[in-house]
């Protein structure tokens, strides 16, 4: 192993590895991507550049879009926004969730397309994640008030929220009862749908159609199916006589956590004779639920370049030289070895809020070891 030093001035050069394309431009080309899967190129070059996260970049390519997604941008491109928003939540947890990977969730475009072209694990989990991301900034916008449209969840309907049982629960003459807002998933998980399926009709005979509305509906449903109920007490003198609750969403980063889960134990399925049901592939395995992802193919092994397969490989990409893991130097770098290099950036330090309001800082050089594959 050969070991370097150079010198990197945090927010001007990044680690090796680590993408800097704006996030904007990338965003919603992923966006588009994922509603129009085909022509991908043509359609990235008729977006334009730069390209801005807004409903009105994406309702002025309303002709590319199917009649419902189209009726949204030209009567609610509020929601059209939120949608948007949720996109981008998609792709930084997509990024987060496999920072660690040989494919690390890129979004560079010309990559990112080709990855989408196939029915491979990763493309199910990126439309479970960006369905489960617009179901949650939709969700969120309406508990917020931020949509004219929704508001806080309809509870009237709704029996009164179950009493904590077991040990240590005091709840004898305590009144429990719906109250504060809750977050209206419903809405959400209604626009996302209307969003991300309308393009993918179900009945035909595609495989790839199937697999798709199927990881769209498991993101979807890694938030509806888990939302809590939370409460606050109400009394005098600190007493508990009244309990309202009200059910809110899973933080995003646990929907993130519960797809990779998902991922790791997807179910590779074949379409069946009448095109329109998907088979397990392999003996004595029991078919996918609606909470599981799918695919059909085999993914790349993602080490080395190949713009056929999506893959920008592993050279020059982080990795930790003790870890045994995903992480690890020996997975992360194929086998190809690793080198040391002592990087040396600036950042801030010593930080004092001075009154009022101004946060002062001093620079400090910081020396970091890092391992980079091969």
């Amino acid at each position: 192993m050969r070991r370097r030093e150079s010198v990197a001035f945090w927010g001007l050069k990044a680690p090796l590895g680590v993408m800097t394309i704006p996030l904007s431009r990338t965003q919603l080309a992923l966006f588009f991507i994922l509603l129009c899967p085909v022509n991908i190129i043509g359609l990235w070059w008729a977006v334009g550049s730069p390209l801005v996260m807004d409903p009105n970049s994406i309702c002025r390519k309303t002709k590319r879009l199917a009649g419902k997604q189209a009726e949204l941008c030209q009567t609610q491109p509020e929601i059209v926004s939120e949608v948007a928003k949720g996109a981008r939540l998609g792709v930084r947890e997509c990024q987060y969730q496999f920072r660690f990977r040989r494919w690390n969730c890129t979004s560079q475009n010309k990559y990112f397309g080709k990855i989408l072209q196939q029915d491979i694990r990763e493309t199910a989990f990126v439309y479970a994640i960006t369905a489960a991301g617009v179901t949650h900034a939709v969700t969120q916008a309406c508990s917020m008030g931020e949509l004219l449209q929704c508001g806080c969840e309809a509870t009237r309907t709704r029996a009164p929220p179950r009493p904590p049982t077991g040990p240590g629960a005091a709840t004898e003459g305590v009144k429990w009862e719906w109250g504060g807002c809750g977050d209206d998933v419903e809405f959400g998980y209604e626009k996302s749908k209307q969003f991300m399926d309308a393009r993918r009709k179900k009945g035909k005979s595609d495989i790839r159609t199937l697999i798709d509305l199927h990881n769209n509906e498991a993101g979807r449903l890694a938030v509806k199916n888990y939302m809590r109920t939370e409460c606050k007490c109400h009394g005098l003198s600190g007493s508990c006589t009244l309990r309202t609750c009200w059910k809110k969403m899973p933080h995003f980063r646990e929907v993130g956590d519960r797809l990779l889960e998902r991922f790791n134990g997807a179910s590779k399925v074949m379409g069946g004779n009448d095109g329109k049901t998907l088979i397990p592939v392999g003996h004595n395995i029991k078919p996918p639920d609606k909470q599981d992802l799918i695919y059909s193919a085999e993914s790349p092994d993602f080490c080395l370049p190949n713009r056929k397969t999506g893959s920008l490989g592993t050279r020059g990409r982080m990795c930790n030289s003790t870890a045994m893991d995903v992480s690890g130097c020996d997975l992360l770098c194929c086998e190809r070895g690793y080198r040391d290099e002592t990087v040396v950036f600036e950042e801030n330090c010593l930080c004092r809020f001075h009154w009022c309001c101004v946060v002062q800082c001093k620079k400090c050089m910081v020396r970091k070891e890092l391992s980079l594959c091969h």
